[in-house]
């Protein structure tokens, strides 16, 4: 057997990389079958020991059924645990269709880790399930072990940030009983003789992570599976999707076809992986997911290693010149190794995604077709938790859990097709898959793919943009000059050159700390001025949609959970719920008068009308959501995105009425244009829609303004306001200014899992009136049960970061963990807001909340806090109605 210590002279052979070139990663364009066989030990699946050698014959495994209630393709690690979780919620009728064997695409070469803590708190939960049906339930279930071995996981810091990083996931593993220990080098070394710690920070040990065998694994789901009714067909490959199309126009699956014969069915789970790309075309679904290398070795066993020899099917060749310094850094890590024997080299196909996030959800191009991929090497271990969320989805229509991060309604559609944002962002994603996780870090890949009207405009002015699916909006401004976002250099690899001073980048590269960043204090004046003056913020990212047609009064009773049946030119703040009760979204909705005169901020309809504005990291969701109703419940009315044809400029502060007066031919008094209602003015000469709102607390308008038209009005608001102390600010500073407020953020303190009751927003659901809306019966059911948890507000005195996943502690229990958190720069304190629980299990009272001793961990440290039942400030919401 080759050594390692080997294998880096015949490296050492080739030219090697620069530095830079560790990122130095190889897409497969199309993957088609593996270009080498390699001689590894396992070549035959548990099923195939069971049934005898005539279980590879050609043909499928058994025959085709003529329908199916729901037919998944791919048999890897998410297809068998969907198929197994549809089984468990009693759905009849399931098939799983695979090409080859089970685990025969990327499932079979994963290396089978599982550990339990990563920067999420939807991660951390999926895990625990994942780790409950390999470790417990499977086996309890059918007998057979699924290869689960608990032998811990240790994690290196060999950086200050990325022990930071871990200190974090320790305090967050502490709200869900996830025993981890941060421990020193000396620490280390103890625990594990065989590791080099002399250049450690330290290191993350957490005693019950392990590993499964992905055969074992996926062999005892598919079997338990089809113990309560489902089938599972092998050497069977997809070659078609069929569609029909519905009375109201509405593309539906009606049948899958395969190489044997069809089998009819309403729903489809793509769990293709690497090749849930193709079966997407299969039926005009775009799937924006790009196949790498994954790549390892198999070592010969260490003494006081135990090495698992598991491992089967095609593989790739390895490239040496890449893997080198990976085995660099392993030797200096783990001496031992260089003497080590490899017994087998690991090289196989795996999928990754622009955002490192999976793709789940029903694709909003065709209903009844669900998507289970792109796992960015983490498909084993999130498998369980993933399938039996969308098994819940295929099932009832949502998951329990907020799945938004993951769901590919998340993506603009005009992105999911852009070959060069899919490709640079996937690559990206891939190069830091194992990247330290910093709360305000930004892609240098896939930027300017959306830009909006005042974008020139803002760069000029020293604008630091941020990047949300696509858009690029302000983040914060930089009084050193511009510094524009630049096309993509690959981080050096692929013969590209680096970027040489590259201003964007050296601004980023400071908000990679977990402290307070250097320019914490440009954006603390830009709060202040705000606060104190007025601020003006281009918040033309936001989704902006009409609801017309006639039926868009029944269709906005439904959607909507506060009551719009108001008279035309009010704006109401409300939510849009999902069955379950949980909150799909948060907005302001505008009640508008009928007219003939279309213009782009007055469309022309008969009846009733509606202008909606979203936040613009979520406006595809919303779409989606919206359309989907629409659809179920057969409302004959219309949904238009002019999202791209308006933008939206907002002025904030105790000053703005006063320019905005100089800019606006209305009258802006409180008699004349109260709180929460909107106005067709002329600005600078054009016609915008005025609507008196604050994301702020403070007294404000938002113009909605047609593109062509934003920079004339911009630089007139900019004219009137210079005499004001009128200052450009970005969304670091509505991020401050809103928690101090205590505003909600959709998906910070407010995620589909979340009830506005739970939430602080009973005040937005009309549950005294009689009319029906979507989630009502759950918040009714919530609101009879008594809540079990409240999102609510902590301060803390010291001037200390904090970003969210802190552990929140009530009287020396852990109660929750912190969802979102800022510095508020008016109160001069640390606001923290999380949802917390009582221990017993019974209702959250205000007098539970009230009358316990509050303390937040972050990193292992603990701080006294101080809870609020009200906003810290202006909890009278006095400025927002001009009152100073």
């Amino acid at each position: 057997m080759a050594s390692l210590s080997r294998a880096l002279r015949v490296a050492a052979a080739y030219p090697r990389w620069r530095p830079a070139q560790h990122l130095r990663l190889q897409t497969l364009a199309g993957v088609t079958g593996p270009t080498a066989e390699k001689n590894v030990p396992y070549h035959r699946t548990l099923k195939e020991e069971a049934q005898g050698p005539s279980a590879a014959a050609q043909g499928p495994s058994q025959p085709l059924p003529s329908t199916a209630s729901v037919v998944i393709i791919g048999g890897g690690s998410l297809g068998c645990q969907t198929l197994y979780h549809l089984a468990k919620l009693g759905v009849t009728g399931a098939v799983l269709l695979e090409r080859e064997r089970l685990t025969s695409g990327t499932t079979w070469h994963t290396a089978g880790l599982l550990w339990q803590l990563r920067p999420s708190d939807v991660e951390v939960e999926l895990l625990a399930h994942t780790r409950r049906v390999v470790s417990q339930e499977l086996e309890a279930e059918t007998g057979l072990h699924t290869g689960w071995i608990q032998n811990g996981g240790l994690f290196i810091a060999s950086s200050r940030q990325r022990l930071d990083e871990y200190k974090r996931l320790m305090s967050l593993g502490k709200a869900y009983g996830v025993e981890s220990h941060v421990l020193s080098p000396a620490e280390t070394k103890a625990l594990y003789p065989l590791m080099n710690v002399d250049d450690l920070y330290g290191t993350l040990y957490v005693p019950q992570d392990g590993t499964m065998d992905p055969a074992g694994t996926c062999t005892t789901l598919a079997r338990a599976a089809v113990a309560r009714g489902a089938q599972v067909i092998e050497k069977c490959p997809v070659t078609g999707i069929r569609m029909r199309t519905d009375d109201f126009g509405v593309r539906r699956v009606a049948a899958v076809e395969t190489e044997h014969g069809s089998i009819q069915t309403p729903c489809v789970v793509n769990c293709a992986g690497v090749w849930a790309g193709a079966v997407g075309r299969m039926a005009g679904v775009k799937v924006p997911l790009v196949a790498m290398h994954h790549a390892y070795v198999v070592t010969e066993r260490i003494e006081g290693i135990q090495v698992s020899d598991k491992f089967a099917f095609g593989l790739f060749d390895l490239d040496w010149d890449v893997f080198t310094q990976h085995i660099e850094g392993a030797i200096n890590r783990v001496p031992a190794l260089e003497t080590t024997g490899i017994k087998s080299t690991v090289c196989g196909p795996e999928s990754f995604t622009p955002d490192h996030k999976p793709l789940m959800g029903e694709a909003p191009e065709l209903r009844g077709f669900f998507l289970g991929c792109g796992f960015n090497s983490a498909g084993m271990m999130l498998g369980g938790g993933c399938g039996q969320e969308l098994a819940r989805w295929v099932v009832y229509g949502r998951p329990e859990k907020d799945m938004y991060s993951y769901d590919i309604r998340r993506f603009h559609h005009s992105l999911t097709e852009h070959q060069r944002w899919i490709r640079e962002r996937s690559h990206e994603s891939y190069a830091k898959n194992y990247s330290v996780v910093f709360p305000h870090d930004e892609p240098l890949a896939g930027r300017n793919m959306r830009r909006g009207p005042l974008h020139e405009e803002l760069l000029g002015r020293g604008c630091v943009f941020q990047e949300r699916h696509g858009w690029e909006r302000p983040g914060w401004f930089n009084p050193q000059g511009p510094a524009p976002v630049l096309d993509y250099d690959y981080y050096g690899a692929y013969g590209k050159r680096p970027h040489q001073d590259y201003a964007y980048g050296r601004l980023l590269s400071d908000e990679y700390t977990f402290d307070f960043p250097p320019h914490h204090h440009l954006i603390q004046k830009e709060c202040l001025a705000c606060r104190g003056a007025a601020a003006v913020f281009d918040m033309s990212y936001f989704g902006k949609f009409y609801l017309l047609g006639p039926d868009a009064a029944k269709a906005a009773d439904w959607l909507f959970s506060a009551n719009v049946r108001r008279p035309p030119g009010s704006t109401v703040y409300t939510c849009m719920l999902n069955h379950r009760g949980g909150t799909e979204s948060d907005l302001t909705v505008s009640c508008l008068a009928p007219g003939t005169q279309a213009c782009l901020v007055a469309p022309a309809f008969e009846g009733n009308g509606y202008y909606l504005a979203v936040g613009g990291a979520t406006a595809q969701h919303n779409w989606c959501h919206i359309t989907t109703v629409l659809q179920d419940q057969r409302f004959r009315c219309r949904l238009v995105d002019c999202s791209e044809d308006l933008g939206l400029i907002s002025i904030q502060g105790p000053a703005s009425r006063a320019i905005l007066q100089e800019v606006l031919d209305a009258d802006l008094s409180d008699a004349a244009f109260p709180f929460s209602t909107h106005q067709l003015v002329q600005a600078a000469g054009h016609l915008v829609r005025a609507v008196r709102l604050s994301f702020v607390g403070e007294l404000g308008w938002e113009l909605h303004v047609p593109r062509a038209s934003c920079v004339p009005v911009y630089r007139a608001v900019m004219t009137a306001g210079a005499k004001h102390g009128l200052v450009n600010a970005g969304y670091r500073a509505i991020d401050s200014l809103s928690i101090e407020k205590g505003y909600r953020h959709w998906h910070a303190d407010l995620r589909p899992d979340d009830s506005p009751l739970e939430a602080g927003l009973a005040f937005t659901c009309k549950l005294k009136s009689a009319v029906p809306f979507l989630g009502r019966e759950a918040l009714e059911q919530q609101r009879a049960a008594g809540l079990r948890r409240r999102l609510v507000c902590f301060t803390v005195e010291e001037k200390v970061p904090m970003f969210g996943l802190e552990a929140i502690w009530r009287d020396g229990q852990v109660v929750g963990h912190v969802r979102r958190a800022d510095f508020g720069f008016a109160v001069d304190k640390t606001i923290a807001y999380g949802y917390i629980c009582d221990p017993s299990g019974g209702p959250v009272s205000l007098d539970f909340v009230k009358s316990g001793d509050y303390v937040l961990e972050r990193m292992g440290v603990p701080y006294t806090a101080q809870v609020h039942l009200k906003s810290p400030f202006d909890p009278d919401n006095k400025r927002v109605k001009g009152i100073y």
